[in-house]
This record gives structure tokens, C-alpha cells and sequence, in this order.
């Protein structure tokens, strides 16, 4: 039910002829919101692997979207900076390392063949900014989980976003690179940020792509304005782009 997941379901369920996609979220009302009916949804948390065991029963592959909130705390005085927290049970290393841990456990007891996880960039740096919000490391519990998914033996689809854009999706070039080379050397400065749908729609096609299996890379895109900008159409293209491992 967040904003990335719910596009990648919407997006999923569009193709009924190749997909069966359920969902899997904690709050039923918040389905309701936003999807109208809670037919074809498992609820429960992914902190309780029981839950995870009877929705994925029967699945062929899974699409881990769960991360960590921080949550601003008292609204700063003027000429300070927000501060972020996590609530007890929210930090990252419960849901980003132990969550995910989880998901992929169950997965792989459910003999669930592939499993395409959405990450961030910027975890080759320990000390990047986003490390530092309420101390929660939160790049580095997710750098550990998607080691884990890697050791697990399962084909696994790992995707390092940019900032993520709530625009529209289908217009921009997407860029892939690894080790956070896109972040640290963007070429010709460009912010590294990505539309939310855009994200969704490599999530797709990485289920639909063989050659999307058993990489790990950096996802940004070219502003939608940017000279000798070609709209990334063919995502097999895209994969090839990408190399094996982590």
C-alpha cells in the first residue's frame, strides 16, 4: 500500500493474461482506499513470517517494496534543521534487514523462483546522510538484506532507485550503472531521481525479462527535457545494460 507498491500491483493486474498478482499489505481499510475491495489481498506484517508463509503459498515470484519510514519529529524552529525518527518497532534494521530477511525465508520455503527487490542508492557509503536520520542506517540494513537475498540461491532482480519522483512515468530516458557511480558522477549533472511509475514499470518487466535475473544495479533517468533524450522503451536493452552479481 505505498506509493511505489501499490503502482507495481496496479501495473501487475493490467496484465491478467500474464500475471496473477496479490497483494500483501497490513491495513485492510488502507486497501480498500486505495484499491476499492480487498479481493485478491493477504493482510498481516512482515515481521510475523507466519503471515508471509500463507500468502506466499503457491506464488512463482515476489516483489519485496517495504522499507523503513522515518517520521519528522516536532516541527523545527526557524533556521533549524527537521529531525527524523523511527518508531520502535519501525527502525530500519526490524523492517529493512529482519523484515525483508523474512520475506525472503518464507519465499524460499514457498519455493517462489525469483524475487525482484527495490532498494537505494548510496548504500557504498556508510556515512551518507540518509544513514544518519534517527541513527537508523538504514542503507547499510538494506545492503545487508539484499546480501542475504543473494546467498539464498533464489534468482533475484535488485533494483538501487534514485530519488524518487511522484510524475509521470513512460517519458524519460532510465540510466543504469552499479556502485553508486550515477550518484557520486552523474553524467552531465543530472539529478539522480527517478519517477515512482517508472520504478514500477522496471519492476515488470524485470519479471518478464530473463536477462534482468541475478543483477543488482543503480536506476535514474534523464530529466523528461533533457537533450538527446531517447524514451527507455526496450527494457531487454536496458537489462543487457546491467552485469551479474552484486
Amino acid at each position: 500500500t505505498g506509493k511505489t507498491g501499490s503502482l507495481v500491483l496496479k501495473k501487475l493486474r493490467q496484465q491478467s493474461d500474464r500475471f496473477q498478482a496479490f497483494g500483501f499489505a497490513r491495513s485492510p481499510s488502507k486497501i480498500e482506499e486505495l484499491f476499492g475491495s480487498t479481493e485478491g489481498f493477504f493482510w498481516g506484517d512482515i515481521k510475523d513470517i507466519s503471515s508471509l508463509e500463507t500468502a506466499l503459498a503457491g506464488c512463482s515470484a515476489l516483489v519485496i517494496l517495504t522499507s523503513a519510514v522515518p517520521q519528522m519529529k516536532a516541527p523545527p524552529q526557524p533556521g533549524e534543521r527537521p529531525q527524523f525518527g523511527y518508531e520502535s518497532d519501525g527502525m530500519p534494521e526490524i523492517v529493512d534487514y529482519y523484515g525483508q530477511k523474512n520475506q525472503i525465508d518464507a519465499a524460499k520455503q514457498a519455493g517462489v523462483e525469483h524475487i525482484v527487490l527495490v532498494g537505494s542508492m548510496g548504500g557504498t557509503n556508510p556515512n551518507h546522510p540518509l544513514n544518519q536520520m534517527g541513527n537508523g542506517n538504514i542503507l547499510i540494513w538494506k545492503r545487508k538484506a539484499e546480501q542475504y537475498l543473494i546467498d539464498s540461491g533464489i534468482d533475484y532482480t535488485i533494483i538501487r532507485a534514485g530519488g524518487l519522483l511522484d510524475q509521470e512515468g513512460g517519458v524519460r530516458q532510465l540510466l543504469v550503472g552499479k556502485d553508486d557511480t550515477l550518484l557520486n558522477d552523474p553524467p552531465d549533472g543530472i539529478p539522480t531521481s527517478i519517477p515512482r511509475a517508472d520504478v514500477a514499470e522496471v519492476v515488470v518487466q524485470a519479471l518478464r525479462e530473463p536477462n534482468a535475473r541475478n543483477k543488482a544495479f543503480d536506476l535514474i533517468s534523464k530529466p523528461q527535457d533533457a537533450p538527446n533524450t531517447e524514451v527507455t522503451k526496450d527494457f531487454a536493452a536496458l537489462f543487457q545494460q546491467t552485469t551479474s552479481g552484486m
